[in-house]
């Protein structure tokens, strides 16, 4: 196992060397293995747009319905994901029906079931991290309708014809930690925000641990961790007692792997006037940018994919899948990265919308973009 993780982290210094250059499934036995073939297909996309105009016959001139389900809610970066995935359907003609379960599964499950009673032509399901999550999507595939997830249980890749989509987890950790270990020249004290369960998390921790191991002399001091409707809020109170604990001059960072944890511990070290802290996070929303904007915010670096997008392309492989074409099991969305330094320095407040102007290709990608979905959106556009 160690030498695995070894081999992907190799791999991965040398993605993030020309990054800065340049600008729920418990095991992680199986996790490796699904990366090992993922890493694969990764690249196998449909960025030539290059090909046929010809609408595919299992679409033209007919009504597609699809369904995309969502587990976690309540936050903005669910918010732009279903708005991503229903402006793209839309914009091809499609009706896209979405729903959050706010974090509750039996909501979710029940949403699926009722949806599969229904005429949809096609499913996305997000954040399905358990079991039952694997026995949805089986029944949906018996039924002859095609699905897509996004960061979901890893155990749905056993089902035939099933892609799985994530951000690529293990780059966002990586980036973000290596602004850690560059900020304080390979050796602080630091606090560890993650929390297991989830196949984002699972992944963003096997980085993590391999960090570690690298640079021994990153030491980690206090870790805590929640999946709650009110994650910031009980992250905020957990690191306000850790700071407690440990005075000045005793804890150099804090590692959040999650955006809800990054934003509950710089409310913390702003509180506690801990200003030698700095927050390293991963995800962006709106409330990230204006909380990394603050002009003395701990919050120095957010690595994220922007959730809007990956709704799109989720969009465009459920819309190939319909149209019979082929799709790959696996597909990773491309990590950014948002410094303090970035948004500080621009002359407007930073947002979701407009972070394209301060970072080169967010939002943008023409992975799974055929010539025909071009021919089906001019369409529809003629037809409004």
């Amino acid at each position: 196992m160690r030498k695995k993780v070894i081999t992907i982290v190799l791999a991965l210094f040398t993605i993030a060397a020309l990054a800065f250059t340049g600008c729920s499934q418990k095991s992680e036995s199986t996790s490796d293995n699904s990366k090992s073939e993922k890493s694969q297909n990764t690249e196998n996309t449909s960025n030539n747009k290059s090909g046929n105009t010809q609408i595919p016959s299992k679409i033209s001139g007919k009504q597609i319905k699809i369904m995309v389900v969502r587990k976690i809610g309540g936050d903005d970066n669910t918010a732009q994901y279903l708005a991503g995935a229903k402006q793209e359907g839309e914009s091809l003609g499609f009706k896209v029906d979405t729903y959050s379960a706010n974090g509750d599964s039996a909501k979710f499950h029940d949403a699926i079931n009722q949806a599969l009673q229904k005429d949809y032509d096609g499913f996305i399901i997000s954040h399905g991290d358990d079991s039952a999550t694997v026995d949805d999507v089986k029944k949906i595939v018996a039924k002859g309708k095609p699905v897509v997830t996004f960061d979901s249980n890893a155990e749905v890749a056993k089902v035939e014809g099933v892609t799985i989509t994530e951000q690529d987890d293990e780059t966002l950790a990586l980036t973000s930690f290596k602004k850690l270990v560059q900020d304080h020249n390979g050796k602080a004290n630091i606090i560890y925000l993650w929390v297991d369960g989830f196949p984002p998390m699972v992944n963003r921790n096997r980085m993590y641990k391999a960090m570690l191991e690298k640079y021994p002399d990153i030491k980690e001091v206090e870790r805590f961790g929640v999946a709650s409707s009110d994650t910031s809020v009980q992250t905020q109170n957990a690191v306000t007692a850790m700071l407690a604990k440990h005075p000045k001059g005793t804890i150099d960072a804090i590692y959040a792997s999650w955006d809800a944890f990054a934003i509950g511990a710089t409310r913390a070290v702003k509180e506690a006037g801990r200003n030698e802290i700095k927050v390293y996070g991963i995800d962006v929303s709106n409330a990230d940018l204006q909380a990394i904007q603050d002009k003395n915010s701990p919050w120095t670096i957010t690595t994220a994919v922007d959730p809007k997008l990956i709704g799109s392309v989720d969009i465009r492989l459920l819309t190939k899948k319909i149209a019979g074409e082929q799709t790959p099991k696996y597909y990773d969305l491309q990590a950014s990265s948002v410094e303090k330094d970035q948004v500080a320095n621009s002359s407007t407040a930073v947002n979701m919308e407009n972070l394209s102007k301060i970072v080169p290709n967010w939002g943008k990608s023409n992975a799974f973009e055929e010539p025909w979905m071009d021919t089906l959106k001019n369409q529809h556009s003629k037809n409004k």
